[in-house]
């Protein structure tokens, strides 16, 4: 990464989606509309400028089998800062990943502690696995661990019943989510099927990771009560094959991921059209690359998700839901300059022009 102490920004600086300058000046690595005076040793970049996207839904630290030593993580991290994420809400993670908040260079991340399942109903390694006694004390735990989230696994496959099935009685969940609320953290659920979304969001969940088994029955609670949905549909393109695998095992379980699959864009966009908040997640790590939020934003305009509110679901609306600046005065200057206008064709996020971290240009 270069040092210029002023960095000029010109073009099309986009504060949301109306809200458009001509101009900003990086000082001392924040944002500034008001010129510097005397300023030496200026740097100009030119084109269409966003604050640093948002991937709500990322795993800092996680590989295929557990978690991964820090030059691994660092590389992840990396990936994600090349493409313009620079604000990650790390959805779970085994690792500790707190040496990233001493480094300039890399995304700031907004952590959700690790990952609380049903013993024997997750991924090995990822989680912490314990049983529904247990679960408002580690609750408590990661909530204390975390940056005001917690996550949940809310479903997963029941090998008894050959499906997936809720992990948690309504009872626990309602007790562990008011105690995370009591101790200033969100509650959020990895969710696929339709089954243990009513519970999670009357015991008062404040987000659904993939949400694939939300029904139209469902939607008016989610949008009554504010829950917001992370699609992640470049993970639930994974669907297909994972049912190829489970088949012969698990017919059922096999049957009901290619149906979720099927109508996954019919249910994100019926979720937006009845006014539930949609945040870009990619659900990288574990056995997904970094690296692919422009193909999730994508990947919601394909929904019918129109381009701008998608494009808002990364930036301004992502960057206000976890409650960091965008590009206000006074920021950390992380943006991302682009050749054009990102409302016009969202596919303009998959090749940035300029990726600038803490006033710092990335080169």
């Amino acid at each position: 990464m270069s040092d210029h102490s002023v960095l000029h920004v010109k073009g099309r600086v986009l504060l949301g989606p109306e809200d458009v300058r001509d101009e900003l000046w990086v000082v001392d690595g924040r944002v500034s509309y008001d010129r510097p005076a005397g300023a030496r040793d200026v740097r100009t970049v030119e084109g269409w400028t966003l604050p640093g996207l948002v991937d709500a839904h990322c795993h800092v630290g996680l590989g295929p089998h557990g978690p991964v030593d820090a030059a691994t993580a660092e590389k992840q991290a990396i990936t994600d800062r090349e493409v313009g994420t620079l604000l990650i809400r790390d959805a779970g993670s085994p690792s500790d990943t707190r040496w990233v908040d001493d480094r300039d260079d890399l995304p700031k991340i907004v952590r959700a502690g690790r990952h609380i399942a049903r013993t024997r109903r997750y991924i090995r390694n990822f989680a912490h696995e314990i049983e529904p006694d247990d679960l408002v004390a580690y609750v408590a735990q990661e909530a204390r661990r975390g940056d005001g989230w917690v996550k949940l696994v809310g479903d997963w496959i029941d090998r008894d019943l050959g499906d997936l099935a809720p992990s948690w009685p309504r009872d626990a969940v309602e007790a562990a989510i008011a105690e995370a609320h009591r101790l200033g953290a969100r509650v959020t659920a990895h969710c696929f099927a339709e089954n243990s979304l009513q519970d999670l969001v009357e015991a008062g969940i404040d987000c659904i990771e993939h949400a694939t088994g939300l029904t139209e029955d469902l939607i008016p609670l989610f949008a009554s009560r504010g829950v917001a949905i992370v699609p992640t549909l470049v993970n639930i393109a994974t669907f297909p094959d994972l049912a190829a695998g489970g088949e012969a095992k698990f017919p059922r379980w096999s049957a009901h991921m290619r149906r979720l699959y099927e109508r996954r864009y019919d249910t994100v966009r019926a979720a937006y059209d009845a006014g539930i908040p949609v945040y870009v997640g990619t659900d990288a790590g574990g056995s997904l690359a970094h690296g692919l939020v422009a193909g999730e934003v994508a990947e919601l305009v394909t929904a019918g998700i129109p381009p701008v509110d998608a494009l808002a679901a990364t930036s301004w609306a992502a960057r206000a839901w976890l409650g960091r600046p965008g590009l206000e005065e006074g920021a950390p200057a992380d943006l991302v300059v682009y050749e054009s206008d990102p409302r016009a064709d969202v596919r303009v996020l998959a090749s940035p022009r300029r990726v600038v971290l803490n006033g710092q240009v990335v080169e």
